[in-house]
C-alpha cells in the first residue's frame, strides 16, 4: 500500500467512516488488482462516495459541493466545451463575488485542468470539490440542455416561424422541439422549482422557474421557437392548439427519471404570444404531516382542537401560492379513516387523494362549488372540502352545512384571520350565521428557509422583537449566500401560521359588524399569535431570516 493510500486509510478510520476489517480487505485487493484504494473503498461498499470525497476535501483545504443540490449558472457551465468538461471531470457551476469561475471537479489536485479552463475562460478557477459520478451526471444533464436548445436552432435556420396550423402540427411532433419541452421540465423539476414560466417577448423567449416562491431565469431563446414550443404543450395537456385568443387550461401526466410528475398548465394570451405557467404538482406534499409544516407547538395545538371537532367550519386563508391546500391536504391525511365519509370539490382537483371522493367543478357543464356542494350534502358525508368560497351561494351552502353536523374545511382569499369574518359577512351571509359556524381561521404564508450550510450569525433587532412581544435572542441569523442554495441563502419554504379560534367574544363582535383590527384584538388578548410573531419566532430559533419576514408579512 502506498503512503498516500495509507494517509486515506488512517483518516478514514479516526474518522469511524471505516472499520479496520474493511480496510485490511480493500488493501487486500489493492495488492492484487493495482486498483487506486479509494475506488476499492466505494466500489466495495466500504464506503460512501461522497463520504470519501468529503473527507479528502477537509485534508486538502478545499470546499465539498454536492452538485444534486445545487442550481447551477447554464452561463458559466457554457464557458468550458463538453469535451473538455468530460476530460477533466470538471464542471463550472457560477462565479465568485471577486470575479472567479467556480468549478466542481473531481480531482480538484489536476494543475492541468485547472490551467486549461482558465486559458478558455480567461478567467481564475475556484475548484471546490465534488464526487466523480455527480460531476459526470452534471455533465450529461447540461448536454442534453444544450444540445436541445442547439437541435431546435438548426431546425429554425432550415424554416421560419410556423403559422400554418398543419404545419405546426407537424412540427410539434420533431424530435427538437419534444426533446426541448422535456429537457426544460426536467431541469425544472431536479432544480426543486415549483412552477415554470414559459414568457414571449419581443424579441425572445424566456423560461424562468419559481424556486423557493422567487422566480430565476433559466434560459432565453428566439421567440421564433414560441408557437412550436406553446403547442407542444398544448398537446400534451389536451388543450385546443387552435384557440390562441382566450386563457385554456390543462393537465399533464409523464414519467420523469422513473419519477410519476403532475403538472397544471395555463395559457395566457398577451401581445407578444401565449404564455404557459406550468405548476408542478409535488404528490409528496399530500402526504406531508401538520408537524411538517412548520407549526409551532401553540399553533398546532390550537389548529389541532378545531379539527377534531364533528362540525363547524374551518377557513384556511393566504394569497395565491401559500400553501394553503397543502395545509388542507394535510388535515385530511389526519381526518382520513374508514368510518368516515370524506368529499371535496375543487377547482382543480391537483392530487388524488386515497379513500377520499373527490369532484371536479366544471362550470362549461354547469357544475360549480355551489351546485357542487349541493350535491355533497345529499352524499351522507361527514367531512366536506370546498376548494375555495368565491361566491354568496357558496358560502350560504357551506355555513349551512357547518351548522347541520358537517366539518366544512375551505379556503378564503384575505390578508389576516380576522377578516375572514367580514368577507364572509359581505358575500351578504348573515352575521349571526357567520358567528355561529365558523370555528377556527388559519391564516399563513410561505417563507424562505435559511441554507443551513451558509447561514452567518447577527446580531438582533431587539426594538422589533420587544415590540411584538418576542422574547430576544442572543442571536439571529443571516442569508449568505453559497453553491448550495445558488448563492441565494435560503434552501427551502416553510409557513408561518395565524390561528384565530372564534369564541364568544369573538361571535358577538361579528354579529355586531365589528372591524376587523378590534377582532383582531380580542383574538390576541385570547391567545392568537399573528403571523409577524409567529415569523419573529422563527427568525429567533434561526429557521429563517428577519428580511424574509418583513418581505411575506409586514
Amino acid at each position: 500500500m502506498t503512503t498516500e493510500a495509507r494517509h486515506l486509510g488512517t483518516m478514514l478510520l479516526q474518522e469511524g467512516l471505516l472499520t479496520r476489517a474493511n480496510l485490511d480487505r480493500a488493501t487486500e485487493i489493492q495488492s492484487e488488482t493495482g486498483m487506486p484504494l479509494g475506488r476499492i473503498l466505494v466500489e466495495e461498499g466500504f464506503v460512501k462516495e461522497t463520504d470519501l470525497v468529503k473527507t479528502l476535501a477537509r485534508h486538502i483545504g478545499l470546499e465539498f459541493v454536492s452538485l444534486d443540490e445545487v442550481s447551477m449558472d447554464p452561463s458559466a457551465v457554457a464557458l468550458v466545451p463538453e469535451a473538455l468538461a468530460r476530460r477533466y471531470a470538471a464542471i463550472p457551476i457560477g462565479f465568485e463575488e471577486d470575479g472567479s469561475l467556480t468549478v466542481a471537479m473531481a480531482d480538484p489536485a489536476n494543475v492541468l485542468a485547472i490551467d486549461d479552463i482558465r486559458a478558455i475562460t480567461g478567467m481564475d478557477v475556484r475548484p471546490k470539490v465534488a464526487t466523480r459520478s455527480e460531476v459526470e451526471s452534471a455533465i450529461a444533464r447540461m448536454a442534453q440542455f444544450d444540445d436541445a436548445v442547439s437541435d431546435w436552432g438548426d431546425l429554425l435556420e432550415e424554416s421560419a416561424e410556423v403559422e400554418d396550423l398543419g404545419a405546426l402540427e407537424a412540427s410539434v411532433d420533431e424530435a427538437p422541439v419534444v426533446k426541448l419541452v422535456n429537457t426544460i421540465i426536467t431541469r425544472a423539476i431536479n432544480e426543486r422549482a415549483s412552477d415554470i414560466h414559459i414568457e414571449p417577448g419581443e424579441k425572445d423567449l424566456r423560461v424562468r422557474f419559481r424556486i423557493d416562491g422567487v422566480l430565476h431565469e433559466a434560459m432565453s431563446t428566439p421567440r421564433s421557437i414560441t408557437n412550436a414550443m406553446v403547442s407542444r404543450l398544448k398537446i400534451m395537456a389536451d388543450i385546443n392548439i387552435a384557440e390562441r385568443r382566450i386563457p385554456q387550461d390543462g393537465r399533464i401526466s409523464l414519467k420523469v427519471q422513473g419519477r410519476q410528475v403532475d403538472l397544471r398548465v395555463a395559457t395566457l394570451p398577451s401581445v407578444y404570444g401565449e404564455k404557459v405557467v406550468l405548476r408542478i404538482l409535488d404528490r409528496s406534499s399530500i402526504l406531508l404531516e401538520l408537524t411538517d409544516l412548520g407549526f409551532s407547538e401553540h399553533n398546532l395545538e390550537r389548529y389541532k382542537s378545531s379539527y377534531t371537532k364533528p362540525y363547524g367550519a374551518i377557513l384556511v386563508t393566504g394569497p395565491t401560492g401559500s400553501g394553503k391546500s397543502t395545509t388542507l391536504y394535510a388535515t385530511l391525511n389526519v381526518l382520513n379513516r374508514p368510518e368516515v365519509n370524506i368529499i371535496t370539490t375543487e377547482d382543480p382537483v391537483e392530487y388524488r387523494l386515497a379513500g377520499i371522493t373527490q369532484v371536479q367543478v366544471n362550470r362549461k357543464a354547469g357544475l360549480t362549488f355551489a351546485s357542487a356542494l349541493r350535491s355533497i350534502l345529499r352524499a351522507d358525508p361527514d367531512i366536506a372540502l370546498i376548494g375555495e368560497i368565491r361566491d354568496r351561494e357558496t358560502a350560504q351552502i357551506a355555513i349551512e352545512a357547518a351548522l347541520t353536523g358537517h366539518l366544512v374545511l375551505s379556503t378564503l382569499h384575505t390578508n389576516d384571520s380576522s377578516s375572514s369574518i367580514g368577507r364572509l359577512i359581505e358575500m351578504d351571509v348573515e352575521p349571526y350565521l357567520v358567528a355561529s359556524s365558523i370555528d377556527a381561521v388559519l391564516a399563513q404564508r410561505l417563507a424562505r428557509r435559511l441554507c443551513d450550510k451558509c447561514r452567518v450569525p447577527g446580531p438582533p433587532d431587539v426594538e422589533r422583537f420587544e415590540m411584538a412581544d418576542v422574547p430576544v435572542p442572543k442571536e439571529i441569523y443571516l442569508p449568505e449566500g453559497c453553491t448550495a442554495c445558488a448563492n441565494t441563502g435560503y434552501r427551502g419554504r416553510m409557513a408561518l401560521h395565524e390561528v384565530l379560534l372564534v369564541s364568544e367574544d369573538i361571535q358577538r363582535m361579528a354579529v355586531e359588524r365589528r372591524p376587523s383590527d378590534e377582532i383582531q384584538a380580542i383574538a390576541i388578548e385570547q391567545g392568537m399569535r399573528t403571523l409577524w410573531q409567529d415569523g419573529l419566532e422563527k427568525v429567533a430559533s434561526g429557521q429563517t431570516s428577519l428580511e424574509e419576514i418583513m418581505r411575506v408579512v409586514a
